[in-house]
């Protein structure tokens, strides 16, 4: 016998080779699949799955993983890291008078000692991180 778990949902196959059918069993309810489809569900369900993941990557949670380092948890450049590379804070009017595009630009391309991340990120992540940093202004 064979269950596979997803979010709330369980794929289920019979133990017995003989068995040409899959089960789909969401809170108690059994939905009975010809195999191939029960296959073709279980392929359909875990690609939801890693897309809804992937989509979860909003300019917040990419700016805690590849940016806090530096710049610091609120963006004001308070580690030591930001401190001895004497970073503007993000949300001063050096930094947000600078147009969106130039935002993109640095943050694809790096700045002095900024690494670039356009190799790391994809556009859509750092349009994010751009919207990010303009919800800094003090």
């Amino acid at each position: 016998m064979l269950r596979l778990i997803l979010g709330g949902a369980a794929l289920q196959r019979g133990g017995n080779r003989a068995a040409l059918v899959a089960e789909v069993i969401f809170s108690n309810r059994k939905l009975v699949l010809p195999r191939p489809a029960g296959a073709y569900l279980a392929i359909i369900l875990l690609a939801l799955m890693f897309s809804t993941y992937s989509l979860a990557d909003s300019g917040v949670d990419v700016y805690k993983s590849k940016c806090s380092a530096c710049h610091g948890k609120n963006g004001a450049g308070d580690t030591m890291l930001g401190k001895n590379l004497k970073l503007r804070p993000l949300g001063s009017d050096d930094v947000q008078k600078q147009s969106d595009d130039e935002l993109f630009t640095i943050i694809s391309r790096g700045k002095k000692r900024m690494p670039p991340f356009d190799r790391k990120l994809s556009r859509d992540q750092i349009h994010d991180l751009v919207k990010y940093v303009r919800s800094l202004k003090k």
